[in-house]
């Protein structure tokens, strides 16, 4: 999995770039600031000020499809000579067969580098693939919780459990996918949701790491054995005389170029649901 470098950050990769000078003139990934180790191997220092674009940033909390960005240019050059044939830049693919090379990519927006097999129809994207990773996403309509309790129409008793949970379905807890395709290269992502944090309105926080369990009758007064609270005051003082609640939910967002040599990443979506939860108490009688 190619990582972004950091700022003045350091690549070192078995599968980097071919021999060059320093005078390279700054054409793609040869530049000034790159320093030959091996035949294969380059060390090459990143310029801070070239941070830019969303590169890796979870998105605003939001019910929506996520929002698009200006696809980052990407500088492609075609390695000369060619990685020896048992080495992994080849993917699944051999020198020889089918039209196509290994060629060494350098993306300013998002400060990745490295080397990924094309075919030749693709010598020259002009998109980082993990744009068209966000596109995907952008196709899957992804939401916050579908929140199952509690119930809007619910009232709640203060002390009693309230088993907290959510209904599952593609678009709301995943797994979710869908590809994205430019200039020959094509990505597929699979979104799923890793966690829902609960803000219960009564300055109380709970994270789950799944869905929640289903509340069923049988179970009476029995806490929630995976996502579940209990309310310690009323919710009469609260605007309207409900607790504001909010279900975050975050996704977690596995790409893959297919048929690419094997390059993948990794991005995190975040999306939140408002509710309104009512909590009384028990009226004993004397």
């Amino acid at each position: 999995m190619l990582r972004r470098a950091a700022a003045a950050g350091i690549l070192l990769s078995a599968l980097s770039l071919p021999t060059a000078s320093a005078d390279d003139g700054g054409s793609g990934v040869g530049g000034p600031g790159c320093r030959a180790a091996t035949q294969y191997v380059k060390v090459c220092a990143r310029d801070s000020s070239r941070q830019q674009g969303t590169g890796g940033k979870a998105s605003d909390a939001k019910s929506g499809g996520g929002q698009k960005s200006s696809p980052p240019k990407c500088n492609y050059r075609k390695l000369d000579p060619q990685p020896p044939a048992n080495n992994r830049a080849w993917g699944k693919h051999k020198p020889g067969e089918g039209k196509g090379a290994v060629y060494a990519f350098d993306c300013p927006g998002t400060l990745r580098v490295g080397v990924v097999w094309l075919p030749d129809a693709a010598a020259a994207p002009a998109v980082d693939p993990e744009v068209l990773a966000r596109e995907a996403v952008d196709k899957m309509k992804l939401s916050g919780p579908d929140i199952a309790s509690p119930r809007a129409a619910g009232k709640y008793t203060v002390g009693v459990p309230v088993w907290l949970w959510v209904h599952q379905s593609p678009s709301t807890f995943g797994p979710n996918s869908a590809t994205a395709s430019a200039g020959g290269v094509t990505v597929t992502a699979t979104a799923t949701v890793k966690r829902i944090v609960w803000r219960l309105g009564d300055d109380s926080t709970v994270t789950c790491a799944g869905p929640g369990t289903p509340y069923k009758a049988s179970y009476g007064m029995k806490d929630s054995p995976s996502c579940g609270h209990r309310y310690t005051k009323t919710s009469a003082d609260a605007p309207g005389g409900r607790f504001a609640l909010t279900a975050t939910s975050t996704w977690v967002v596995d790409w893959q170029v297919t048929g690419g040599g094997g390059e993948a990443g990794q991005l995190n979506e975040v999306r939140q649901t408002q509710a309104q939860v009512a909590v009384g108490e028990v009226q004993v009688v004397g």
